[in-house]
């Protein structure tokens, strides 16, 4: 249970009252218990000034700290940032729904869709799912639970589940990225490749980060030197790959294969090589994260890691129900094997040179 103390002139602490903060924000103790209950009768201008002066204070309304475990709406929030909409105009994210709603649709649950809105504090997720008790947990990529909200989230003891690896205490599923960037290097290796370059994604983001250990990882057990040079930082997307594996591809000392961070970069790569008339796989291999939406349908296929993100919703939706259900239990973070599909893309011994 979380306490809310201040200290006291002798530095002891004293227990932080409705009463406190109504004193704080210079209103009645009734407009402070109304701005509790989200009342419509209370401007937002006040619920906002009362509801900074609570956290200040490091008060959690007892509604929020007790109320929670004894009573449920049945409802599960999944956020997502709406101004950003490559996460959820994409296959990725339906599979995740279906993968959710598997799980809690015969716990009686329904599952709501929210927009995160980080710019409007009084149209803040907090405000309207959380304080509200609208929602019994909440899960959400780890783009939109930042650091100070699963630090908020801990505090308040509410339940939540990250799509992806979160640095504060908490849980967290995701799909094991440094096992796939070893597993596609090593597939490229096993194929007769030795200069693998990988195209793709930028140095602070922490899929990279893995994805990129597990290519280095695997270039280090085949005792194959990496090259600095053959590691390109660049967007993901087919426009950017395609003009850094123009140059890479036109350099004295190229590389005779890529992992590319998405199937994206690798349609770029494949459109480069046509460009240089370079045959793929006999001349260069490539091997693609992410098997949705272009691996099976380009020319030749490409080999690719299929992430299954519907087992991806199962797996949050089973880990915030059990911390629905005991909000004790230690934090549980669980990494997913993706699936390694091999195609035409980097089959060089079947494929020779101009065929």
């Amino acid at each position: 249970m979380v306490t809310n103390t201040v200290p006291d002139y002798e530095g002891k602490t004293m227990k932080v009252t409705i009463s406190d903060i109504a004193k704080a924000a210079n209103v009645a103790k009734s407009t402070v218990s109304k701005v509790l209950n989200d009342s419509p009768k209370i401007s937002q201008e006040t619920k906002h000034k009362v509801r900074e002066i609570m956290k200040q204070m490091n008060y959690t309304p007892s509604s929020i700290a007790t109320g929670l475990a004894r009573q449920s709406s049945c409802n599960i929030g999944l956020l997502v940032d709406m101004s950003k909409e490559s996460e959820f105009l994409n296959q990725f994210f339906y599979n995740i729904i279906g993968g959710i709603e598997s799980v809690i649709a015969p716990l009686k649950y329904e599952l709501t869709i929210s927009n995160v809105q980080h710019s409007s504090p009084e149209g803040h997720f907090l405000n309207r799912l959380v304080f509200s008790k609208r929602v019994d947990g909440i899960i959400a990529n780890n783009s939109v639970l930042t650091e100070e909200l699963c630090e908020e989230l801990n505090r308040l003891e509410f339940p939540y589940i990250s799509i992806g690896e979160i640095m504060t205490p908490g849980s967290w599923v995701d799909f094991d990225n440094e096992a796939g960037g070893s597993m596609l290097t090593s597939h490229l290796i096993k194929q007769g490749y030795s200069k693998i370059a990988f195209i793709g994604g930028q140095q602070q983001e922490k899929i990279y980060t893995h994805r990129l250990s597990g290519y280095l990882q695997a270039l280090q057990q085949a005792d194959l030197a990496d090259q600095q040079q053959w590691i390109i930082n660049c967007k993901a997307d087919e426009h950017e790959s395609y003009l850094a594996a123009l140059e890479l591809l036109q350099s004295e000392d190229r590389p005779d294969s890529v992992v590319c961070m998405n199937s994206y970069v690798a349609f770029g790569v494949l459109q480069a090589a046509k460009s240089l008339d370079i045959h793929v796989p006999s001349q260069l291999g490539i091997a693609a994260f992410d098997e949705y939406p272009l691996s099976r349908y380009t020319t030749p296929p490409l080999t690719s890691l299929n992430i299954d993100t519907f087992q991806l919703g199962v797996s949050s939706g089973e880990l915030l129900m059990q911390r629905i259900r005991n909000n004790n239990i230690p934090s549980r973070h669980l990494l997913l094997e993706p699936e390694l599909i091999p195609r035409e893309s980097t089959m060089r011994s079947q494929f020779p040179a101009g065929t």
